[in-house]
Parts: C-alpha cells; structure tokens; sequence
C-alpha cells in the first residue's frame, strides 16, 4: 500500500471533511500535503463565492494530513487565514508545507489556490503533538 494510499484510508474516519465537505488527498510527503476540494452549492455564501469557512476546513485538514499521516497525533491549536481572493475556477487546491518542527510543537504555512492558479488565502497553523 502507497503513502497516498494509507493516508486516505486513515483519513476516511475524518467524516466532516472528506464526506461532507468532499475534501481529497491527492499527494503526501514528508511532513508535506496536498489537498483539493471541488466547489459546489455546499460550499458558497449567500453573495455566491466560496465561504470562508469551506476555505478554512480545507486548510485545517492539509494541515493535519501533512502533520499526522506518518506519525498520528498532532493537532492543530492555533490558525491564522488571511482571505487573498475569491475563487474564479471550480477547484480549491491546499499546499502545506512544514515550515518548523520541534520537540512539543510544529508550525506550517498552508496555500489555498484554485485550478487557474488565483490565490485564494494564505493559512499559518501552530500544531502540538500529543504523543
């Protein structure tokens, strides 16, 4: 079984985010993932565009493939998103990237873009490892 593989499999029990919000995993990493969610009527406001709060799940669950796929129990205790843009494509696409990891805590940068390449937000998260 890939990394890919085994990533998805274990990330199936995060219900809110892969079933109801129809995030994917497409690519994992060393402490790196790569995560996309087609954007339909579940996930706009009332004025339309996507709701920050799909863009947020989707950030959060990039975050917690890239921390915890090769070693379960980080989670994340602080998130910081800073809205770039509304998306023009039918895709949103997370990027998270590790940026420190220590001891007790870990520190990541999330990019949210969509299938056109518009820059959608720019996502901080603090981790803590619990084991």
């Amino acid at each position: 079984m890939t990394d890919l593989e085994k990533a998805r499999l274990f990330f199936a029990g995060d219900i809110f985010a892969t079933s109801t919000s129809g995030i994917v995993i497409d690519e994992v990493g060393d402490r790196y993932a790569k995560c996309s969610m087609k954007i339909d009527d579940r996930h706009v406001n009332a004025r339309g565009t996507v709701m920050g709060g799909a863009i947020y799940t989707l950030a959060d669950f990039t975050f917690a493939v890239a921390a915890n796929h090769q070693n379960p129990g980080t989670v994340s205790v602080v998130g910081q998103i800073s809205y770039m843009g509304v998306a023009k494509g039918d895709t949103l696409i997370g990027e998270s990237h590790l940026i420190k990891d220590g001891r007790s805590n870990c520190f990541y940068n999330i990019d949210i873009t969509d299938n056109l390449g518009n820059k959608v937000a720019a996502v901080s998260m603090n981790g803590v490892h619990l084991n």
